[in-house]
């Protein structure tokens, strides 16, 4: 059986996911990973969207029901497009990335996997939440506080400094200490057990009749998209166009 055949074979015991809609399903990591809560609230961003062009959207992440609570809770990702899962099995199945392998267990792998070691790109994308970009959207808006204890509250127009309308410096790895403050003050709630802390995802977007429009597997930590910048543009071809959807909503009210 092909990994396609898998994924839908899982689909079916699931009625949002049932043929005839376009179907994004996320494989996540565990969910105190830092990809797992980046590429949530990346998603909670765009749900009006998905749901506005007929994309019925799953993620299934490794954790359980409490770590999911507490993570759509954190990061405004539906809970009911949300399933766990125990351990990997499921993600092996489709062949995702099990993480680096090395004697001593999953820190050790870890721990070389953040410094790059078979886990490509993971440097580059670090280096890139401090200096900015200006091909990657915005993430912290002007009238936004950022309360990361024990630092002082920050203010998200202090970015503004730095320009409007792109990543500025510093934005996005402040926006990640936030995120690595939540994963460690509930660390058990979010990763019940460590042996899976290595353990990759994967992106697959299915067509209407099953067809796979759409597939990324992650390589390395912070490579859960292709486009790390801009990490839904393999979307693009298939949204409606927000000012269609703005319209929509207006007659709507």
């Amino acid at each position: 059986m092909n990994y396609l055949e898998i994924l839908k074979e899982r689909l079916i015991t699931i009625p949002t996911m049932a043929s005839g809609r376009k179907r994004l399903i996320i494989l996540l990591s565990q969910l105190g990973d830092f990809d797992s809560l980046e590429y949530a609230q990346s998603l909670a961003k765009q749900m009006p969207r998905l749901k506005a062009s007929q994309i019925n959207v799953l993620a299934i992440g490794i954790g359980n029901s409490a770590g999911a609570d507490r993570y759509c809770g954190f990061t405004g990702f539906p809970r009911e497009s949300l399933i766990v899962d125990s351990d990997p099995s499921f993600h092996r199945k489709l062949g995702l990335y099990a993480g680096l392998e090395t004697f001593g267990g999953a820190w050790p792998g870890l721990l070389l996997m953040c410094a790059g070691f078979g886990s490509p790109g993971t440097l580059a994308e670090v280096f890139r939440g401090y200096k900015g970009d200006h091909n990657a959207p915005q993430c912290i808006e002007d009238n936004e506080t950022i309360n990361v204890p024990p630092f002082p509250s920050i203010s998200g127009s202090l970015f503004s400094r730095f320009g409007v309308n792109h990543q500025r410096p510093f934005e996005l790895a402040t926006v990640r200490l936030r995120n690595m403050r939540e994963i460690l003050t509930n660390w058990r709630t979010y990763i019940p057990t460590d042996k899976y802390i290595c353990q990759r995802g994967g992106t697959f977007l299915l067509g209407t009749d099953d067809s796979l429009l759409y597939s990324y597997r992650d390589q390395g930590i912070l490579g859960y998209s292709e486009t790390m910048n801009q990490p839904l543009s393999f979307l693009k071809p298939y949204l409606i166009d927000e000012n269609i959807q703005t319209a929509e909503q207006n007659l709507n009210q």
